[in-house]
Order: structure tokens, then sequence, then C-alpha cells
């Protein structure tokens, strides 16, 4: 089973009761008396495991990095320039956007070799355009549509600079506890087995499509097995802790040299950093609609 956006290694997409089961076969190698309250024991559990990761899936030749300047993506690429390996970081976002302000600080600070695009409502109108032509989603779901559009955007940057195979920080929400339902569960860890096999209907299908129309590649370190298995060892009050989602993952991004404020900055969820949820509430009111779903509608 290779974890590559839920991809088998003959290059399809394997069918969800495949995915499902083989999270629960990985929930299954571990027991409650595994699981490791210590937050310096979890810290160096989970470390390895990560910088392993982005080290197996190193290309060869140059690639890329969706960047929004979260500790998902800023982690990576922390990783990558210690590997000294060859990579440019993507971000994409309307006037204003956080995430253009805030990787292009990150990335000048690293040293990353950063590529940003700002785009314009127009430039927006016709990548939703052409989003709806590459999902096959009925319903147009409007987070689809709009983690889609910054990954189409990105690609689009990445194909220019001759690159096909980006790395992204898909699964880390689920493995470390990243979401408003994280907090709200009694049960943190169980919530995040439930979310990694959620993944498969939430994520996957936009991704490979988005991935197949450009004949592209997503390297997706935080679904790697052992990465799973190491964070899913570390105790759901280590995921959440004084009020940060992700808390260990932090803790761990610090002791391998990122600065605080930028291990421990607060994220939105791709569609909010980018605004480019913003663009489509824009869309609608321009194209008469009231919702964004009656912009989305509108798109053929």
């Amino acid at each position: 089973m290779a974890e590559l956006s839920g991809i088998s290694k003959d290059g399809r997409l394997v069918s969800k009761e495949q995915w499902e089961g083989y999270i629960e076969s990985l929930k299954e190698k571990i027991s409650s008396k595994d699981i490791i309250s210590d937050e310096k024991k979890a810290v160096t559990l989970i470390e390895q495991p990560f910088i392993e990761a982005i080290k197996r899936r190193l290309p060869k030749k140059r690639f890329g990095i969706f960047f929004s300047g979260g500790v998902d993506s800023t982690g990576i690429s922390f990783i990558c320039r210690q590997l000294k390996a060859d990579f440019v970081c993507y971000t994409v976002g309307i006037e204003g956007s956080e995430d253009l302000m805030m990787s292009a600080r990150i990335a000048g600070e690293y040293g990353f070799n950063h590529v940003k695009k700002e785009l314009s409502l127009k430039e927006m109108d016709l990548l939703f355009r052409r989003l709806a032509k590459i999902l096959d989603d009925k319903d147009k779901d409007v987070v689809n549509y709009g983690v889609g559009a910054v990954e189409l955007a990105a690609l689009d940057l990445a194909e220019k600079d001759g690159i096909s195979v980006l790395f992204g920080g898909l699964g880390s929400e689920e493995i470390f506890a990243g979401y408003h339902r994280h907090e709200q569960s009694q049960d943190i860890n169980e919530e995040c087995w439930k979310g990694l096999k959620t993944t498969y209907s939430r994520d996957f299908g936009r991704d490979y499509s988005i991935a197949k129309h450009k004949q592209a590649a997503f390297l997706t370190p935080f679904l790697d097995k052992d990465l799973i298995l190491a964070a899913m060892q570390v105790s759901g009050d280590l995921k959440i802790r004084d009020g940060h989602k992700k808390y260990i993952f932090r803790v761990l991004m610090q002791k391998l040299g990122l600065k605080e404020e930028y291990a421990f900055r607060p994220k939105k969820a791709a569609q909010y950093g980018s605004s480019f949820d913003k663009a489509l509430s824009r869309l609608a009111k321009m194209n008469g609609g009231k919702f964004k779903k009656d912009y989305l509608s509108m798109l053929r």
C-alpha cells in the first residue's frame, strides 16, 4: 500500500475499502500500553520518523513544496534545506492574504527558494472554471474548490519551472490533531484514527484528479506508515495543549531549530490562508449569487 495520496504502486487510486482497511491494520499495531505521555519521549519518538519520511521521498531532481508558511510546510522545507535538497517553495493567494505575507517572510529568513503569485479575481474565476472541468464533484463542494484551487494554482507555477513533483502536508492535521473537532473530542487519538480513514473521501479524489490532470505527483510524508505509527503512540494530551493544536509537532520543530514564532504560528486552512474562500464569496456576489455554492453551480 503506497501512502501517496492513496494511489497504489501502479498509479491507480486505491479503493475506499482498501484505504480504510490499511488504516485499521495500523491501528491494530498499537495498544494502550504503547501510548506515551512524557513530552520529551514523545518528541524523540516522532523526530526520526518525520525526518526519514521526507528523506525517503526526496526526488533525485528538483522538486516543489506547497508552501503556506504554516508549521507543516515550513517543517518540510526546513528539513529539506538541512538535507541540502534542491527545491522551490510555491505560495498563492489573493491580495492581502496571510499566506502570501507570512510565506515570504519565512522563506526570506531561512533562505528558501520561493515563488509566489497574487491572483486577481479574474484569474480566480478562470481558475475555478478550470477546476470544474477537472473535479468529479457533482455537489460542488466549497472546501474541495477552495483547497483544489490552491493546489492547481501552485502547480501552474511549478510547471513553469519544469517541476511536477511537490511535497504537501496532507495527513498532519489528522495524526497530530489539528482540527476543531479534535479539540471537541473526548478521545483525541480515536478522532485522529477516524480522520485518517475519512481522508480518503475528503481529500484523495480531489488530489488524484488534479495531479492526474497536471501529470504531477504529490508527496505526502505525514501519511508515511512509520510516522503514523509513531504519532499515534503519542497521547492526545500532547497533541492539544495550552490552546495549541498539533502541540507535539510544534515542539519538535522548535527543537530542530525553527523559531518559536513560526513553530507555534496559528495557521488557517489553505482556502482561508490564501483567501481563496473570500474570492469565492466575491465571485458569487459578482455573478448575482448569494452563496458560494450559487457561483460554483454555474461552473461547467
